[in-house]
């Protein structure tokens, strides 16, 4: 398994080869919740709950494409160019949009997936970019596609921009910007994610993605909360959003609920965790359907 630092240093040496371009990644998934957790107990803001989980270990980089990129997609050739630089391959099941890259690392041989996607399939609704649920295909063709998450409709809103510093591979010390997911974004992401792995014994029954939950509202800033329930009522008739509102109600809405019996069951929980506080939290930022906020626009 790729440790977290070793993580850090694959992430940087992306950044070093992307230096100078108008390439600027949102980094999502366990490496990008790691990075939210590290950059708050940096600045040291209030947070919506005290206890927290420690970090979960990945292989994973998960880098999030500005549609826009895809739809003028000759400035995605500096990234297809680093991938390969780097040495990364592609993964023929999800080819020009996920690569690994095997790594040799005090004394342990492991490796480091890239996986690329971007919005909604409707951000690219009368263009000329190829879109279905699988895969955006930009046109003109630069070798790299990227995979459409219908479950983020905010994934541009609220961006939290971060300085990452730390080793190179080569051991030199660099630093780069990336940018994270909104809390209310990242929340949206992991609850369908969720739902699509709670019966899968290969994905861990979703244990990961229920805990990391937790996670994104433990380190979610009061400034943030404000901004995520604001975003929810911008957004709040979109049908994704609707279905979190569902999914919430069935699996975090108490502590009997399953989502909640598998953050038990995760490695990483730990007993002063505030389920409770989650519990409410959640449930206030996607609350039931039926206490949902209709549209106020006259009939």
């Amino acid at each position: 398994m790729m440790t977290l630092p070793n993580l850090r240093s694959s992430l940087l040496d992306l950044l070093k080869e992307l230096q100078g371009t108008d390439i600027k990644l949102i980094i999502g998934g366990g490496f990008g919740i790691f990075l939210k957790t590290e950059y708050v107990q940096r600045s040291g803001g209030r947070t919506l709950l005290q206890s927290w989980p420690e970090p979960r270990s990945t292989n994973d980089l998960d880098l999030f494409l500005r549609p826009e990129l895809l739809i003028e997609s000759t400035k995605l050739k500096p990234l297809a160019q680093a991938i390969g630089r780097l040495g990364y391959k592609v993964i023929p099941e999800a080819a020009k949009y996920q690569f690994v890259k095997t790594i040799s690392s005090e004394m342990q041989i492991a490796s480091v997936k890239l996986d690329l996607l971007t919005g909604p399939e409707s951000r690219f609704k009368g263009t000329k970019v190829k879109v279905d649920a699988r895969r955006v295909r930009p046109s003109p063709s630069v070798g790299l596609h990227a995979h459409p998450v219908n479950e983020v409709p905010t994934l541009e809103d609220g961006l939290v921009p971060i300085s990452l510093s730390g080793k190179l591979s080569s051991g030199t010390a660099w630093e780069g910007d990336v940018y994270l997911p909104h809390p209310f974004s990242f929340l949206m992401m992991k609850l369908f994610a969720f739902k699509d792995r709670l019966m899968d014994a290969n994905k861990d029954m979703g244990r990961y993605h229920a805990l990391d939950l937790y996670s994104i509202l433990a380190t979610t800033t009061e400034p943030e909360w404000n901004k995520a329930l604001a975003l929810h009522k911008e957004v709040e008739l979109d049908p994704t959003v609707k279905e979190a509102s569902k999914l919430v109600s069935e699996y975090f809405s108490g502590s009997h609920r399953l989502g909640m019996l598998r953050i038990k069951e995760s490695p990483y929980y730990r007993s002063d965790l505030q389920l409770r506080e989650f519990v409410e939290a959640l449930s206030e930022l996607f609350p039931p359907p039926n206490k949902a906020i209709t549209d106020p626009s006259p009939s």
